[in-house]
């Protein structure tokens, strides 16, 4: 079952019986959000006017064709791209009123990536792959060991730690990339089709992996996907049109 929202914005209605609690204030808030590039007659309009709030704890889908505006609203969101117009607020954080330096720690800190191709750093180790982002905040050792074998156990890999990228399936190449996006414990996970370049079944772990993630680590998750099964198991669908949200769903599940 679902409720349909307005598109507009607004968090859904508390009263779902679902996994969403919209008594807390949303985690992520974009108002007006447009997005444009070229000039002119010759210009593409990405995003138009977009507005919705993310509970915390959620997974979202976002879903729509190529062209359709997903990546560019996730780009947005990461604070690797500004919109022409509106605001975009992380935990009370206008993410659209940040510097460089300012976005550059919300990537570090706040938001962490997962993309389709993986980008995992080819001579490092699965372990040390997972670990970079804590070496880049100063982590000391003996922490960095210890969250990096945990969040390896979490995605079924603690028996690969010290085999190369290219010694992994590209499912395990991606549940390394889900462990090390975890690793610095961000408020947002961000992931476009992460599902993309793996086939069905091993598409499907990763998707169940994801949906596992969200509810053990606490974290929100905001992915673009074509993929029905992961729709299922997000709380929430956003479907994306010529960079309009056209459809708002929030999904239930049974008691």
């Amino acid at each position: 079952m679902s409720e349909k929202q307005n598109g507009q914005g607004g968090s859904p209605s508390s009263e779902t019986g679902g996994r969403v609690d919209a008594a807390q204030p949303p985690i992520l808030s974009l108002r007006g959000v447009s997005r444009s590039y070229g000039t002119g007659a010759g210009a593409v309009h990405a995003l138009k006017d977009v507005s919705f709030d993310v509970q915390p704890g959620t997974m979202v889908a976002l879903v729509g064709r190529s062209g359709s505006g997903k990546t560019t609203l996730l780009n947005l969101v990461g604070g690797l791209d500004s919109p022409d117009a509106g605001e975009i607020r992380l935990e009370g954080t206008d993410v659209t009123g940040l510097d460089e330096a300012g976005r550059s720690r919300l990537r570090r800190d706040g938001v962490a990536y997962v993309f389709q191709t993986f980008g995992l750093v080819p001579v490092l180790s699965a372990a040390e792959n997972v670990g970079v982002p804590l070496r880049m905040r100063r982590t000391p050792r003996a922490e960095r060991e210890r969250r990096v074998a945990l969040l390896l156990e979490l995605v079924g890999l603690q028996a690969h730690a010290e085999q190369r990228p290219d010694e992994l399936s590209g499912g395990q190449q991606q549940r390394v990339a889900i462990a090390r996006a975890l690793a610095a414990s961000p408020r947002l996970l961000v992931a476009d089709e992460p599902t993309g370049q793996l086939d069905a079944e091993t598409g499907l772990s990763v998707m169940a992996l994801l949906r596992g993630v969200v509810e053990s680590e606490g974290v929100t998750a905001l992915i673009s996907t074509h993929d029905e099964v992961m729709m299922r198991l997000a709380d929430r669908v956003l479907r994306i049109s010529d960079g309009q949200i056209a459809e708002d769903v929030l999904q239930k599940t049974e008691a």
